[in-house]
């Protein structure tokens, strides 16, 4: 694998991220929502707490990560730019490395911008920091468990709007699978194995503070499974 050529991607894809409207409505969406919950908490109920930001950041990045993933590859296949990819001396792994780490950069600087709720919060209450730290880190591997999920489905599509829909709909069930209200319809022999493909199982155990190498482990293995699928799609249709 050349780094020089995921690298270059990694840029290329970045720039076409700020060159455009979406990134910016992306983060204003993200930073006006997010931090509306933090301050209704604090005017509302008289304190500040930072459980509720990352509490619902799972259903915010379940609509808004499809929104930047749904064109990384659909719109490479509708424009025909996908087949000069093909032909350049790049391997699918590169490509699809590059892709994604761009879309993980720019949801690492979109997840910074909001640290002034953290500042915030020092000066007006009295932080949790194992929470915050859980949170952040807990938010970073959620979302890059997104993105791969997003960049693969966004890769058997040339629409758009068809890569934002499964997109939404494959996000929401991995999620829920390890929701209580889930598996308490689950026959008792699969509750086990919904409990840990449940993405929410690991972010709700992150979320507390606790950094269990199981739960790195799982989203690891989650993102390397999609970007896998990703490749092995393109492999396909380049064959094709």
């Amino acid at each position: 694998m050349n780094l020089k050529h995921v690298n270059t991607i990694m840029h290329k894809e970045l720039r076409g991220y700020f060159n455009s409207p979406l990134a910016y409505i992306f983060i204003t969406v993200f930073l006006v929502f997010t931090s509306w919950l933090f301050f209704k908490g604090f005017f509302l109920n008289g304190f500040a707490s930072l459980r509720t930001f990352f509490t619902i950041i799972p259903w915010v990045f379940l609509f808004l990560i499809p929104a930047i993933t749904m064109r990384l590859w659909a719109e490479e296949q509708k424009m025909g730019t996908i087949e000069t990819l093909f032909t350049a001396p790049v391997t699918e792994w590169e490509a699809v490395l590059g892709k994604f780490l761009a879309s993980f950069a720019f949801l690492i600087v979109t997840l910074l911008l909001s640290i002034i709720l953290p500042i915030i919060l020092f000066f007006i209450g009295q932080p949790d920091w194992g929470t915050i730290v859980g949170g952040y880190f807990g938010a970073i591997l959620l979302g890059g468990a997104y993105l791969a999920i997003g960049l693969w489905i966004s890769s058997l599509t040339n629409n758009q709007i068809i890569a934002f829909i499964f997109s939404v709909l494959t996000i929401f069930v991995l999620f829920i699978i390890g929701q209580p209200i889930v598996l308490q319809t689950t026959p008792s022999f699969l509750v086990p194995l919904f409990k840990y493909l449940g993405m929410s199982t690991h972010f709700g155990s992150i979320l507390r503070g606790v950094i269990d190498t199981r739960d790195l482990i799982y989203y690891i293995i989650l993102i390397a499974t999609f970007l896998y699928l990703n490749v092995t799609s393109l492999v396909s249709r380049k064959w094709h």
